[in-house]
């Protein structure tokens, strides 16, 4: 029987919950143990985390008893919630609340909560520089994993809020990366204008993450951003021309023609390149890349 901690990882299958899985599993000398939980324990991602020593279990977020199951005897765990799955966020508010539920009940001794800013608290809803998007929020995938971590705190479970950035990755996966203007030439559209925007690898997330939980206790209650670099998107446009052998350029429009070009969650996203873009210095010194030995 193994004496290590066990830290029950949701959303293991993916980007920030895969991370954290290969991050504590890939160090032979951590005092962690791995139980990752998804949907479906079958799926070729779910058998690679199994070959690699971490438990697997078949879990759905939105069933209060699952969670319950998932974190029964764990130390600890990694909550993550996934927006673009469904778009709607009263299901990522109570996904959340079901997580601080299971995780006060079961006793966790550390919980990391992968949260982001409520832009509420900078643009109030009567604020018209921005639009009010599904009458309640500005930018929603933000606001309601901000707002979520009230219920955290108020349950007593010992929490670090891990505030995440843009994943470098959805220049891939993501449908982010460079076009194809009219003449052919690739073009990286962001509504940032000459602004510096945070940017990470997701894995370099899980990696942070296994840090904070190595830190323990004195990571409670503390709010930390990760990030691997700040550029603007000129400099990303560099950097992936770099990458690619071909000319990449920047595209810089408004946060409005943003909005309207009509792929699903454009106004979110929108109004959250807005909000990098107006609040730089809020959002960059949040996560700081700024090595600081103390």
């Amino acid at each position: 029987m193994s004496a290590k901690k066990i830290i029950t990882v949701f959303g293991a299958t993916g980007a920030q919950g895969g991370g954290v899985v290969r991050a504590i599993l890939n160090d032979p000398d951590s005092e962690f143990s791995v139980r990752a939980i998804t949907r479906d324990v079958n799926s070729d991602k779910a058998r690679e985390l199994a070959q690699l020593g971490a438990e697997l279990v078949s879990a759905d977020i939105d069933d209060p008893s699952a969670l319950q199951g998932a974190l029964e005897g764990a130390y600890g765990a990694y909550f993550v919630t996934f927006y673009w799955a469904h778009f709607s966020p009263e299901k990522e508010k109570a996904e959340a609340h079901n997580m601080a539920q299971a995780a006060k009940a079961a006793g966790l001794k550390h919980a990391i909560w992968s949260t982001l800013e409520d832009t509420r608290q900078w643009i109030p809803l009567n604020d018209d520089r921005m639009p009010t998007l599904m009458e309640k929020y500005k930018v929603p995938h933000f606001d309601a994993k901000g707002e979520s971590d009230k219920v955290f705190t108020d349950l007593g479970v010992p929490t670090t809020f891990l505030c995440a950035s843009f994943y470098w990755d959805n220049f891939i996966y993501f449908g982010a990366g460079p076009k194809k203007d009219p003449n052919g030439k690739l073009a990286l559209t962001f509504p940032l204008g000459e602004k510096k925007m945070a940017g990470i690898a997701a894995e370099d997330i899980g990696k942070c993450a296994y840090g904070i939980l190595k830190e323990g206790q004195e990571m409670i209650s503390k709010t930390i951003g990760v990030a691997g670099e700040h550029l603007t998107g000129k400099e990303m446009a560099d950097a992936l021309s770099k990458a690619l052998g071909q000319e990449v350029y920047y595209n810089s429009i408004s946060p409005e023609i943003y909005r309207s070009l009509g792929f699903p969650g454009a106004d979110d996203l929108g109004n959250m390149f807005q909000f990098y873009r107006d609040f730089e210095e809020v959002v960059n010194s949040v996560r700081d890349v700024v090595f600081q030995n103390s």
